[in-house]
């Protein structure tokens, strides 16, 4: 038998007493029950509910499937935190619940003894737990009182609840629309004073990162009283527009500034505290960890943060602005991108290949969601441009895309550049010290390329950011939250890795959330579209760009040992020595070393000549031995070849792309020679 607290087991007792009171007499016990639970009974009484009715029932699927379509965004955000939840209480006889606003339960974690036990009155994904369906209970109360809720033992109106003890907290939207309930439910008898706190923290948690995602698009000023608390779940959060407008202020700023959320759309920044926009604007530019102090117009003091998309607020205030409420100047209206310049999306990257269609497909599914990304592939196969396309596919894309190479870098060089430091941290330190990677990628994604090089001991210390969500930077102790998606990459096998002692085994597994393989490119069933692709993205909208038959065939028979990264380069310089009346890409608009490599090797100009005619008088098709000797006879080999391109230059009026062509060379090689000459 489990042991029951004498305080808990007072309080059934208790409880005992308050239901003979009310459903036996009629009576109200108000000194028995708390008002939430009292106001509860009342509703259930009136709607006309039997407490001595046995709610059960099989799971709807297909409620519980369209229900979770329906709740998407919730539960994508909300995820995370149920499973960081489940795993403080793991092992306590308890589970964790996530209801919609209508109290469906659309997902659970437990401990599977207990899980069993809640079955057996439906406390399982696809049940109801609304009041009117189940009467008095956490999930549903909650919702009824838009307010966290505890719901003890036999404080449950149906008599069947009563071994059950649950901590319920509504989460709103951005908006302040009810999405749904967070809920802790275990045994009356494992009863816990912390859970309600614990799930009134965690619904906060996740309001935080719907509100982030719902306004990623502007700048977010984190404000609080207390300096310690800016970062925190304690942390006030208005959005901003561009122009100033205060677009959406989440439940701790509308308290702190004594707002109502109806009045929002009347407020502006300037009418709410006293130092300018743009003087914040330029210090999250200089310095995006630092704090501010500023008054409300009240005389409140703050502390406060700018960060998120800021890019397009103006960089000052207007002069004569910093006392007045009215709207600052609009700044000048950014021209948008040309419409050929298409943002990198998964969908964008997507040219037929079947290999590449299934990496793009697995990180749409977990877009949105707090999984890690590892990337493997080739040297240039286009794991940067995956992760780029990834971050801008998400509910981060206005959030920063922060890269580094660990390969790249000198290996005492990667922490302070990950980590970041503080002045005088070590010698050559900038006096007021630098901003991390990972706290530059606040709010977005942080990507680290070519993870399999990075050091063992810098290792650990990115395991315990990625643990606990903070980073401390060199030469200080003060630990700075962040929330960044992870994304990194790898030529590497690290599995291999790890089996042979060169990268840690617990840091594998963390960043091994989704493991995504690029095909080289020689492997691509799709090169041709892609070539088309990268043509028309590098010639612009206005030129249309081909590909001689030759060219294509050279280039599906090419193994590619660069893959992406060095078609990619081919491309731009064939493209650049292309002249303005062309438009087919030949072999001489190509690098040399290509036709070397797929064993097409340029004709050598002292023994061959021009394809077709030059001018009058100057010979056609290859020159004879007995010509060439005969010109050797006259001077030396290299005078024969200035003499041809000389003439060859003049037949076509200075024309090196066409004197290259009937020279049978690329433009570049004719280049390097007339640089010789």
């Amino acid at each position: 038998m489990m042991q029951v607290p004498f305080s808990a087991e007072a309080r059934a007792l208790g409880l005992l007493e308050a239901r003979s009171l009310y459903f036996g007499r009629g009576e109200l016990p108000e000194a028995l029950l708390d008002q939430s639970v009292l106001r509860s009974w009342e509703r259930c009484r009136k709607a006309g509910l039997d407490p001595a009715r046995l709610e059960c029932g099989e799971p709807n699927v297909r409620a519980v499937s369209e229900a979770r379509e329906r709740n998407r965004t919730l539960i994508s955000h909300a995820e995370p935190v149920l499973e960081h939840l489940f795993e403080q209480i793991r092992n306590s006889h308890s589970m964790v619940i996530l209801a919609d606003a209508r109290g469906m339960v659309l997902q659970t974690y437990g401990d599977p003894d207990f899980l069993s036990q809640a079955e057996q009155v439906s406390l399982h994904p696809g049940a109801s737990w609304h009041e009117f369906d189940r009467g008095t209970n956490a999930i549903g109360t909650a919702l009824a009182e838009r307010g966290a809720v505890n719901v003890f033992g036999s404080e449950h109106f149906y008599e069947g609840n009563a071994f059950l003890t649950c901590s319920a907290s509504p989460i709103q939207d951005a908006q302040g629309r009810l999405m749904g309930v967070l809920d802790i439910s275990s045994d009356y008898r494992a009863f816990q004073r912390h859970s309600l706190g614990l799930v009134k923290m965690s619904s906060r948690i996740i309001e935080k990162r719907l509100f982030e995602s719902e306004f990623a698009h502007q700048g977010l000023l984190s404000f609080h009283a207390r300096p310690d608390h800016v970062g925190s779940m304690c942390e006030a959060l208005l959005a901003i527009s561009p122009d100033g407008d205060i677009v959406g202020a989440d439940q701790s700023a509308l308290e702190l500034l004594g707002l109502r959320r109806e009045d929002l759309p009347r407020r502006h920044y300037s009418m709410l505290f006293d130092v300018p926009l743009g003087t914040l604007i330029d210090r999250a530019r200089r310095d995006p960890s630092s704090l501010i102090a500023i008054a409300g117009r009240n005389g409140e003091r703050f502390y406060a943060r700018l960060r998120g998309n800021f890019a397009s607020m103006p960089v000052s205030s207007p002069v004569g602005m910093e006392g007045r409420s009215e709207r600052p100047v609009r700044p000048a209206r950014v021209e948008a991108e040309p419409a050929s310049q298409v943002r990198l999306t998964l969908h964008t990257l997507a040219t037929g290949d079947e290999r590449l269609q299934a990496a793009i497909d697995k990180g749409v599914r977990v877009l949105g969601r707090d999984i890690p990304i590892l990337i493997q592939g080739e040297s240039g196969a286009g794991k940067e441009m995956f992760a780029k396309a990834f971050h801008n596919s998400g509910p981060r894309a206005q959030g920063p895309f922060v890269a580094l190479n660990c390969a790249a870098i000198p290996e005492t060089l990667i922490e302070s550049e990950l980590f970041g430091y503080s002045g005088g941290a070590f010698t050559g330190a900038r006096k007021e010290g630098a901003v991390g990677k990972i706290q530059q990628a606040h709010g977005g994604t942080l990507f680290l390329d070519e993870i399999g090089d990075m050091p063992l001991s810098l290792q650990a210390r990115l395991l315990r950011v990625l643990q606990e969500r903070c980073v401390t930077p060199l030469g200080t102790n003060k630990s700075i939250p962040v929330d960044i998606t992870l994304v990194c990459a790898t030529h590497r096998r690290l599995k291999e890795e790890v089996a042979r002692g060169g990268f840690r085994e617990d840091l594998y597994y963390r960043l091994n959330g989704l493991c995504i393989n690029l095909p080289s490119l020689r492997e691509r069933s799709d090169i041709d579209r892609l070539i088309d692709k990268l043509m028309r993205e590098e010639a612009g909208p206005d030129r249309n760009v081909e590909v001689s038959h030759k060219v294509m065939q050279a280039f599906l028979s090419y193994r590619w040992p660069g893959n992406i990264r060095q078609l990619n380069n081919v491309i731009k310089v064939a493209i650049a020595l292309l002249d303005d009346d062309e438009d087919v890409i030949e072999t001489w608009h190509l690098p040399d070393d290509i036709f070397e490599e797929i064993g097409e090797a340029m004709p050598a100009m002292a023994s061959a000549a021009p394809s077709r005619s030059l001018s009058p008088g100057l010979a056609t098709g290859p020159v004879s031995a007995a010509a060439a000797s005969g010109a050797a006879s006259f001077g030396r080999l290299e005078e024969i070849e200035r003499d041809m391109i000389q003439r060859t230059l003049e037949a076509e009026n200075g024309n090196i792309s066409a004197a290259a062509r009937r020279l049978g060379i690329s433009r570049n090689t004719l280049y390097r020679k007339l640089g010789r000459f």
